[in-house]
């Protein structure tokens, strides 16, 4: 009897691991090649995917069969940045002495499933106060619903700069935070910097290379680490394989990011031309979050949103994103997609493909830079990115083509991520 019941267990175990899902596709966007292909199915095995095959296949009995006739299919999105345990509002620069980490931590969670349920399945944080590296395992555990997440855990400053966790808090809470706290001043600091972001469990290092907009700081602009602390972080981030970024406003900053071996330029926003030229040299990519930058300069007009320092710096910077974007895009440097999600609501990421096709950037282009280009940036090039064989099946679907309306990403109806179907209006 008891050999019975284990033979039937083992039995439905086995069924049930074997079922595979059939996604009937009425049109796919490979973005390889840049073309649509029609009346396809993808057939779902586990985490992966098994095969692409022509017309709408039945599959076997136990099939799961996943209408999607009237939908475009894509690769889940990747947005290289995104700030996910917070969201700004106006009572922000308050929250962060009355929030604790258990606060932040659930509300982090909220941020994730929407993140997720907008198509983007794997996202690159750029730093926050380190829940953002516990967020990660519960998501990988299951506990939690989100995208994959690869993050800096806190990012790494200068005194003063954009990042120091005190700036703009009265004398007798300043203290003097150091490379534990994400503060360096010397090429010593910087390299225990790094080191202490791998041992608390970040994926990937983010420095603030210039002054920012969002800090309690006069300047947004003024470059804020020398050649030789860059390159002692980049060369020990090397050692511990992991990506490097730098979010700068200002061109001196950016030009000794590039120079001393970051990877990838966030923001960008007064950028010259000899940077751009420099960009393509080092092989740097731009990620744009011309998104932000359009949602600040919003904010910014409405009365007390931002202290005084911030709403001024805000009006400058903001509005100048996007045609700096269009200029390195012309130059030829790389771009990486990448919306600083959290500085404006997350689920909205999708707008920037709109305001990056609006000056010039085809929309398979676009498209390339949120799927294969982050892919490969991540190191993931073999595995995420695209909807080929073999490849994880992070799977989304919208309603009309892209390439005749692009404003059709911002309404996902479909979700897979690794074989797991979040959502299917």
């Amino acid at each position: 009897m008891k050999n019975s019941i284990l033979f039937l267990i083992l039995l439905s175990s086995s069924i049930l691991f074997a079922q595979e899902t059939y996604l009937h596709c009425g049109n796919i966007v490979d973005v390889k090649s840049g073309k649509v292909l029609s009346e396809k199915t993808i057939v779902v095995s586990g985490k992966s995917i098994k095969s692409i095959l022509n017309g709408y296949q039945a599959g076997n009995a136990e099939a799961i069969i996943v209408d999607l006739k009237d939908k475009t299919i894509l690769p889940g999105f990747i947005d290289m940045h995104v700030h996910i345990e917070s969201e700004s509002n106006p009572k922000s620069y308050v929250e962060r002495y009355t929030l604790n980490d258990a606060d932040v931590a659930f509300q982090s969670t909220v941020y994730a499933k929407r993140t997720l349920m907008s198509g983007f399945t794997t996202v690159r944080d750029l730093g926050g106060t380190g829940v953002n590296i516990a967020l990660r395992n519960a998501i990988n555990k299951g506990t939690v619903v989100g995208p994959r997440i690869f993050t800096a855990g806190k990012s790494i400053a200068t005194t003063g700069g954009h990042a120091d966790p005190t700036n703009g808090m009265k004398n007798v809470l300043i203290g003097d935070p150091g490379p534990k706290e994400g503060v360096v001043n010397s090429p010593e600091d910087g390299k225990k910097a790094v080191r202490q972001r791998y041992k608390n469990g970040a994926d990937v290092i983010k420095i603030t290379a210039t002054g920012g907009v969002l800090s309690v700081a006069k300047s947004g602009q003024n470059p804020q680490f020398t050649i030789e602390e860059i390159k002692a972080i980049t060369e020990t981030a090397k050692d511990y394989n992991m990506l490097t970024a730098a979010h700068a406003h200002g061109d001196e900053g950016m030009q000794r990011a590039v120079k001393g071996g970051i990877k990838t330029i966030e923001h960008g926003t007064l950028m010259s031309e000899e940077t751009m030229d420099l960009m393509v040299q080092y092989d740097s990519y731009l990620v744009p979050t011309i998104t932000a930058g359009k949602q600040v300069a919003e904010k910014a007009k409405i009365p007390g949103y931002f202290p005084e320092v911030v709403a001024k710096k805000a009006s400058e910077i903001g509005p100048l994103i996007q045609s700096t974007f269009a200029k390195a895009y012309k130059k030829g440097v790389p771009i990486a997609f990448g919306t600083d999600a959290g500085v404006f609501p997350h689920g909205l990421n999708a707008k920037e493909f709109g305001y990056m096709v609006e000056v010039g950037m085809p929309i398979m282009k676009a498209l390339e830079s949120a799927t294969i280009t982050n892919a490969t940036l991540l190191g993931m090039g073999d595995s995420l990115g695209q909807l080929e064989e073999g490849f994880l099946a992070d799977i989304i679907a919208v309603d009309e083509n892209p390439v005749y309306n692009v404003d059709t990403l911002e309404n996902v109806v479909f979700v897979m991520k690794e074989g797991q179907i979040f959502k299917s209006e």
